[in-house]
């Protein structure tokens, strides 16, 4: 009601000027109130019903625009008929702004496009130079303790390089994840060794000790690709803040609340650091290193971006619990037991 007043006001205030210069020619013409005040009321209640009339059309209106306005998912071919002429100029410059706007969003998609076919294909290229590397030092002679150094040390930086391209990769296909799921009965234990086997290296240079139960030994459904990745992103994290000591990797005893829903809770647990507890609710967020990432200079804040992605496609869960200098102790929460 508000709204219209204000717009109308120009017009109401031209009403009121004529009604007093009406009056005032009256006044100047001896007119008698009696003959002036009939034509007077009669204009009065022409003018109350034009108003209303035009008051109820114009929330009628409002409402219709504030209905499509909630159902934004409509295109501007679909907005009913303009009711007047600068409506209708508002309209033609909607569907102008709509299809510049189309226009440039085709030109971005078209050049994020190329950019990641060019980034897949780079990383799958630079795939065969690193395997190249490997095979050399690995016929390497080492004659000697500081050959064997440099060789290993080399050996370490090669297998880094290797994990940043395929998280590069795997960054790049996180757009395409639910058409290329896979999901199958799997089980847990083999996939857990196969991520414990790309690390072997890793736990053998750095005399880290592994603890894994027999307790794994059971069935989930899930896409073996993705949860393998999800598998090494968190063992190399722990790995990598685990200067010496323990990673542990069980299954946690369910409270009643998560056996009834049908559910496993991996736990991979290690000595390491820790995290500091402001930096425990960021974690997931995409680019954050937290303190520990900004002292070793070392993480790139996707990791854990890219894990708790995955999981969610996934339709699994994670947790992650951590203390300074004690260690820290992620779960992934198994919630597809049985194939679907």
């Amino acid at each position: 009601m508000m709204n219209y007043l204000k717009e109308k006001i120009p017009r109401i205030g031209f009403d009121i000027v004529c009604v007093f210069v009406f009056a005032l020619v009256f006044k100047l013409s001896d007119v008698p109130t009696k003959v002036a005040l009939y034509p007077a009321m009669i204009c009065a209640t022409f003018w109350l019903m034009y108003v209303l009339f035009d008051l109820r059309k114009y929330l009628i209106r409002h409402k219709e625009l504030q209905q499509h306005k909630n159902n934004i998912d409509i295109t501007l071919h679909q907005l009913q008929s303009p009711k007047t002429q600068m409506e209708s100029d508002y309209q033609e410059l909607l569907c102008q702004l709509e299809y510049v706007l189309l226009q440039r969003l085709r030109d971005v998609n078209k050049v994020n496009f190329d950019n990641r076919e060019f980034i897949t294909t780079w990383a799958h290229q630079i795939k065969t130079p690193i395997t190249a590397i490997n095979l050399l030092l690995q016929d390497m002679d080492e004659e000697n303790e500081l050959d064997k150094s440099y060789t290993r040390e080399m050996k370490n930086q090669l297998f880094e390089i290797e994990q940043y391209v395929d998280m590069m990769l795997q960054y790049i296909r996180l757009d395409s994840l639910n058409s290329d799921l896979v999901l199958q009965q799997y089980n847990l234990l083999q996939i857990v060794k196969q991520a414990v086997k790309y690390f072997s290296r890793v736990f053998i240079g750095r005399n880290i000790s592994l603890k894994l139960d027999d307790n794994l030994n059971e069935k989930v459904v899930t896409d073996e690709k993705w949860i393998l990745f999800v598998l090494k992103q968190i063992l190399s994290n722990s790995l990598k803040y685990t200067k010496k000591g323990t990673i542990s990797i069980y299954l946690k005893k369910q409270n009643k609340t998560l056996k009834g829903q049908n559910s496993l809770i991996l736990v991979i647990e290690d000595t390491g650091v820790g995290i500091c507890s402001e930096d425990l609710p960021r974690i997931f967020q995409r680019g954050f290193t937290g303190y520990n990432g900004r002292m070793e200079k070392k993480s790139t804040g996707i990791g854990l971006y890219l894990t708790k992605t995955i999981l969610d496609r996934l339709n699994n869960g994670i947790n992650i619990y951590s203390q300074v200098n004690k260690g820290t102790q992620v779960e992934i929460i198994f919630r597809n037991l049985t194939n679907m």
